[in-house]
């Protein structure tokens, strides 16, 4: 089962942006829905099979009362972005650092943004502030450095 519906991967087109297209204060934003389905399939990627993501019944036991997201699903729509977007396919993670503001549940759209705060041409790294919100609530910020090809 494909995480992304076939009609996101009509519509995604991956940019292409080189360290020297890069300013200071650039982003790119994203949204998606979190479903049962991308959940219960994160849960077979990852193996993380912690009740609290797949079963519904003990979800309702906890103080969130109903299946919450994987907080790396979450964190994986900041890659998506970054790999995606901004830069695109001129980039190669190197860290990725996340707060788990709060639980992400089944029906939430995720609005994920990445923007461009420090460039370091010599190394060839450019900095990231990480924004992840459903609504006006921030479920995950943090930063994101990653390496940039040249032109």
């Amino acid at each position: 089962m494909s995480l992304v519906s076939q009609e996101e991967q009509i519509i995604m087109k991956i940019q292409s942006h080189a360290l020297e297209d890069l300013k200071i204060g650039q982003n790119e934003s994203s949204a998606r829905l979190v479903t049962s389905e991308m959940i219960n399939a994160f849960a077979d990627v990852s193996g993380d099979k912690n009740p609290i993501h797949i079963d519904a019944d003990y979800a309702a036991t906890t103080p969130f009362k109903e299946r919450i997201a994987h907080g790396a699903l979450t964190a994986s729509f900041i890659s998506a972005v970054l790999g995606t977007q901004l830069p695109g396919d001129t980039a190669v993670a190197l860290n990725l650092n996340v707060n788990f503001k709060r639980p992400v549940k089944i029906g939430d759209t995720v609005h994920t943004t990445v923007t461009v705060i420090d460039i370091d041409t010599k190394k060839r790294h450019v900095r990231f502030a990480t924004d992840c919100v459903v609504g006006k609530k921030k479920v995950v910020d943090g930063e994101a450095l990653v390496y940039v090809r040249k032109k």
